[in-house]
């Protein structure tokens, strides 16, 4: 038996040690989504139908009365994220453990705006951030026995609730719709700990930090660091020196690569810049795990193993200078109990695993086989298109459905198989709804952070760059035999005869110690040189 007070839920969302842990036996993640329903799976043919389907702020379980049943779970469990579109007047209401009366009763907009019945609004800024219109809930809700989430008519547009159960001798907080003293110091603490993310790390007991400088010729490839015994790398630094270069092509032609406990291919292989999070260039941006600061670039993914070996590869025509800086520290548990951090970048890899069946219109950005957690991507579009010769009725492009040209790339939803699941448990709304904002089809289209999930860089006017990541910390998903993560692709690579959109993505998950991914060399010419229209 396991007890877990509301303290040791609110550390998951930032402790980023429990990421390198094995799963829990029954210990299961997943979302519930507004997702359009026509989609479904067919046992009898194996076929996936309508699963283009877009109507993806109708979805719900069931009525009762008038209202829609919108989460059902059995526990012990916890929602750790709510997002919506637009949430409205109409009521939510929380049923707890069966109890017949709701913990919760109150106008959805209140949700993300009230707290212990204080002066609105909430004053967890980090814990509930409004990202360019999305707004994000990251304040855990306990169950032991049962939830269920039912929304009242009026309510709003859209919405997920992200969630992990336990396994059933786990013992959670009886919550009842009330944060006691002990609750809101807890979430007061996860707010200032979110607040300070890559200004402020804890230096651990014991650790050891080592200094590099670096100059890479072009071609050459330099082992910068092995480390022979047991150790977890909880800090990486690195300032590149970029004077005189054009930065997008530099960080994507230097590859940061790690081999943990002498294995065949490396479980991290990324360039540069991309391991960060963001492409092209040079981006600031404040994340939980990885960020750009003026300060240089910083990771703060929990790296545990056996023995590490960590390399630079210049594979430019110019020599680059590199200041880079590790963390490590002890292990006080055997590192053989313990997942390995893995971090790949690639572009339309694996299309044939997941395009058949039905499913043509799905996009892979991991595919895994083995046992771990998924924990997070960033996803880099580049979005071309020739400028309309038909002016638009409003600034821009036009709004909604008097566009000039249709050049949304976002309506995609995020789908995870887990472990062989024939449907998926997570099925989203759309692309900037997984990342956690809204209605970026229109304009303004502003640059954002936050601890999880940020928007480092976009065109001002969305023609060219985008770059978003989101990031999988409290509601990281477990696996046990295989994880597939994909986002719906509605644009080709080549889409109204003479414009682009081409994705890229780097995905972070751990896995067990010894078991290999299927990503490999993506060669120079794969990485850059697609930044302009032929």
């Amino acid at each position: 038996m396991k007890e877990l007070s509301y303290r040791d839920l609110t550390q998951r969302l930032y402790n980023l040690e429990y990421l390198a842990t094995l799963p829990a036996r029954e210990e299961r993640s997943g979302a519930f989504s507004s997702y359009d329903r026509r989609s479904r799976y067919d046992d009898e043919t194996g076929q996936y139908q309508d699963w283009a389907a877009n109507s993806d702020g109708s979805g719900y379980l069931y009525k009762e009365g008038e209202s829609i049943v919108v989460f059902e779970k059995d526990g012990p469990g916890v929602i750790w994220r709510v997002w919506s579109a637009l949430p409205e007047s109409g009521h939510i209401r929380i049923f707890i453990d069966y109890q017949r009366e709701p913990v919760v009763n109150i106008p959805f907009r209140d949700f993300f705006e009230q707290f212990n019945k204080d002066i609105p609004p909430m004053n967890f800024p980090e814990l509930v951030p409004t990202l360019s219109r999305g707004r994000n809930r990251f304040i855990p809700i306990p169950f032991n026995q049962h939830c269920k989430v039912v929304f009242d008519s009026g309510w709003g547009r859209y919405y997920h609730f992200t969630y992990t159960t336990f396994p059933t001798e786990t013992i959670l907080p009886q919550f009842d719709g009330v944060f006691d003293r002990e609750a809101c110091i807890a979430l007061a603490e996860a707010d200032r700990h979110l607040s300070q993310r890559g200004w402020q790390f804890e230096k651990k007991q014991d650790s050891i930090t080592e200094d590099f400088n670096l100059n890479l010729s072009p071609g050459e490839a330099m082992q910068v660091c092995e480390i022979k015994e047991p150790r977890a790398i909880y800090r990486l630094k690195v300032v590149p020196h970029l004077e005189n270069t054009i930065e997008q092509n530099a960080l994507r032609e230097i590859i940061f690569s790690i081999k943990w406990d002498n294995e065949r291919k490396p479980s991290v292989w990324t360039p540069l810049g991309d391991f960060f999070a963001t492409a092209p260039g040079i981006n600031y941006f404040r994340s939980l795990p990885v960020g750009m600061t003026d300060g240089g670039f910083y990771s703060n993914w929990y790296m545990p193993f056996n023995q590490a070996q960590i390399e630079f590869k210049n594979e430019g025509k110019t020599a680059y200078t590199l200041d880079f800086q590790i963390h490590h520290a002890p292990l006080h548990q055997n590192p053989d109990q313990l997942l390995r951090f893995h971090a790949k970048w690639h572009r339309d890899t694996l299309l044939e695993l997941s395009q058949k069946n039905g499913r043509d219109i799905d996009w892979p950005f991991l595919i895994v086989e083995g046992e771990g957690r998924f924990c997070g991507m960033h996803l880099h579009v580049w979005n071309c298109w020739k400028e309309p010769d038909q002016p638009a009725e409003s600034w821009w492009y036009g709004a909604w459905g008097k566009k000039n040209i249709d050049w949304w790339w976002g309506e995609g939803d995020e789908k995870f198989f887990v472990d062989g699941e024939k449907f998926p448990s997570t099925f989203g709304t759309g692309s900037e709804d997984y990342i956690g904002y809204a209605w970026s089809a229109e304009p303004p289209f502003p640059t954002f952070d936050s601890a999880f999930a940020c928007q480092p860089h976009v065109a001002f006017d969305g023609n060219g760059h985008t770059s978003v990541n989101r990031f999988h910390i409290c509601d990281n998903v477990p696996f046990t035999t295989s994880f597939e993560g994909v986002l719906e692709k509605y644009k080709g690579n080549r889409w109204g005869g003479e414009n682009y959109c081409l994705y890229d993505t780097i995905s972070y998950w751990y896995q067990k110690a010894g078991q290999e991914d299927p990503y490999n060399y993506v060669p120079l010419g794969e990485r850059v040189g697609y930044y302009s229209i032929p």
